[in-house]
């Protein structure tokens, strides 16, 4: 399903709370992080006694000895402070950073475990964003804003108490302003995490747009739209400007309100305190005293609304990050899983199947199919863009499910068993081949954990690739670039065969192999898929009928359907779907494809 979410209806902070598995996992940074803010919270609430006791007793008696005293112990104070600050923010800062990496790789390989149906409904820069931009403000949560908001409030707290036991009469009148403050507060915190939500949806929505558009350069460069795109991204980005400006917004209002209501407390408190002073029921060191305690108060209750919309923010981003952590997926093993037959048979086999893909419930992709393949058997499908020919092989991969029959493996339905047992016993090399922005040898090791140096340069010789990776600078660790740009179609394809000779697995699912080859390169490559299918059990789905003429099989599909099935000559005798496709692609007449592989 896709990822949406409304944000208003969850308590403001809530998001955060799935966190704190994490912090649990590294107590002794969270130990040291919050033993150190105690220490400097504590030392802070020190120094307006000291300038107390410093006035009404230094200055006031002139002595010198005193005052001297007071002012080395105040330096001693300001080291611990500083030390102590130090060791928070290092404590601090690593935790959120180790607690993010933890988080991004978790969310990473959840969703690596998730069905191709999540991917059909989502865009992959708006994930992408999730993981970068959505994490990195979380990092900033958990560090700089968690601690500043756990030390605030324990000034607040603390100077609040010193406040009361200084002046409980003059406390009392701050304490009576109080709610007038926190009150607006929370009301604000939450527009300012509204509109932290939206900004972020947006940001996703630019990203996504962008990762699209970036991908796809050439395209976009060769149909000459960099206009277009630049004007829909910069459209996206002006979107995302403005939900961020309107969070700002809510922000400058939250903390100028704060900073306005906090001082102006202040101030009226403090004229209150003159009035005492002047009538010598309070000292001047109290009253500065208070004063120091009622700033240090005001400001940490100030730094607690800047602080809590980011907070909030952040919460935002958490909340986005855990629903890609809730989504389950649509695939899983059973509780039990059934074991496969060792050794491997090869043997696949559909019954009765009926399927529609869930973003096309109502259009059956495919529609009680029944068909079986032998071990060691090639066969080949095709017919017409749509007939249901690679839904076979989403099915046998288990990227989904059948709505109705069975799939079956040695035996086996695929929705008893381990999606991994089953799918470590099939290669695929498929049309459009997925090649990463590596070295030729670790794309080709992808299609086995651990292989050495000496399995990748086999497996390119038996996949006839080695005569152009030998001719390339740094040979079999040469960088291929992005969906490997550097190389020719023909060179991507026979990497994929190397990888999934690599496999060595006994199922092997060839999908438009050769499509979009030229004449030597299709050679080359069919020469490899010929070592390829040795021993192996294959189904070859084409649309140029030249590459499945050799196969044991062929089954004609029609509209989810097996409608023809036999032999190149067999087909072509019936003069059906196949003959005519034949007719097409060989420009003769049916007598002569009858013996076009004669």
């Amino acid at each position: 399903m896709a990822l949406r979410e409304d944000a208003a209806r969850r308590p403001a902070l809530r998001p955060l709370a799935r966190l704190f598995p994490y912090i649990l996992r590294y107590r002794y940074l969270a130990s040291g992080a919050i033993v150190f803010l105690f220490v400097a919270a504590i030392t802070t609430l020190i120094l307006p006694t000291a300038v107390r006791r410093m006035i009404d007793s230094g200055f006031s008696n002139s002595d010198s000895s005193f005052i001297n005293t007071y002012f080395s112990m105040l330096l001693v104070l300001a080291v611990v402070l500083a030390a102590a600050s130090a060791l928070r923010y290092y404590f601090v800062i690593t935790l959120g950073e180790r607690i993010v990496a933890d988080l991004r790789r978790d969310v990473f390989d959840h969703i690596t475990r998730l069905s191709p149906a999540f991917f059909d409904v989502n865009q992959t820069g708006e994930i992408v964003s999730r993981l970068t931009a959505d994490a990195t403000q979380i990092k900033s949560a958990v560090g700089a804003s968690a601690s500043l908001a756990l030390r605030n409030s324990i000034l607040c707290l603390g100077a609040m108490g010193m406040m009361i036991y200084t002046s409980p009469k003059l406390s009392g009148l701050v304490l009576a302003a109080i709610p007038l403050i926190v009150f607006p507060l929370v009301g604000f915190g939450r527009k300012v995490r509204k509109r932290s939500r939206e900004a972020q949806d947006r940001l996703a929505g630019a990203s996504a747009y962008a990762s699209e558009a970036i991908g796809a350069i050439r395209t976009v460069q060769a149909f000459n739209n960099s206009g277009l795109a630049r004007d829909r991204f910069g459209s996206a980005a002006e979107n995302a400007f403005e939900a961020a400006r309107l969070s700002t917004r809510q922000r400058a209002i939250l903390t100028g309100f704060a900073i306005t209501m906090v001082f102006g407390s202040v101030v009226a408190v403090l004229w209150f305190g003159a009035q005492s002073v002047l009538a010598g029921t309070l000292t001047g060191g109290t009253l500065g005293q208070f004063l120091l305690y009622s700033v240090m108060a005001a400001g940490a209750l100030g730094s607690l609304s800047e602080v809590w919309s980011e907070l909030s923010q952040a919460s935002g981003a958490a909340s986005r990050l855990m629903e890609l952590l809730a989504e389950e997926p649509a695939i899983m093993a059973p509780a039990k899983p059934k074991p496969l037959p060792k050794p491997p048979l090869g043997s696949v086999d559909f019954d009765d199947v009926r399927f529609a893909y869930p973003t096309r419930p109502g259009t059956s992709a495919l529609e009680g199919l029944t068909l079986s393949v032998k071990p060691g058997e090639r066969v080949a499908v095709v017919g017409s863009s749509g007939a249901g020919k690679s839904t076979l092989f989403s099915l046998l991969l288990r990227y989904y499910d059948a709505d109705a029959g069975r799939v079956l493996i040695d035996g086996v339905d695929v929705r008893e068993a381990d999606p991994g047992e089953i799918r470590a016993r099939i290669a695929i090399v498929p049309q459009d081949v997925t090649i990463f922005a590596a070295s030729i040898h670790d794309n080709i090791a992808f299609g086995a954990a651990g292989a050495t140096r000496a399995d990748v340069e086999a497996a390119a010789r038996a996949a006839h690739a080695e005569e152009f990776i030998l001719r390339l600078d740094e040979s079999y660790d040469t960088e291929v670039g992005e969906r490997g740009i550097m190389l020719s179609g023909g060179q991507r394809q026979r990497i994929a065969i190397a990888r999934a000779i690599l496999r060595n697995a006994p199922i092997l699912l060839l999908d438009e192999a050769t499509s979009a080859l030229d004449a030597e390169s299709e050679t080359l490559v069919q020469t490899a898929l010929d070592g390829l299918m040795q021993g192996r059990t294959t189904i070859v789905i084409a649309h140029r009928l030249a590459t499945v003429l050799k196969a044991d099989r062929i089954l004609v599909m029609d509209q989810g359907q097996i409608v023809e099935e036999g032999t190149h000559q067999t087909l072509v005798a019936k003069g059906g779907i196949y003959a005519r496709l034949a007719s097409l692609q060989f420009g003769l007449d049916r007598h002569n494809v009858l013996h076009v592989v004669r």
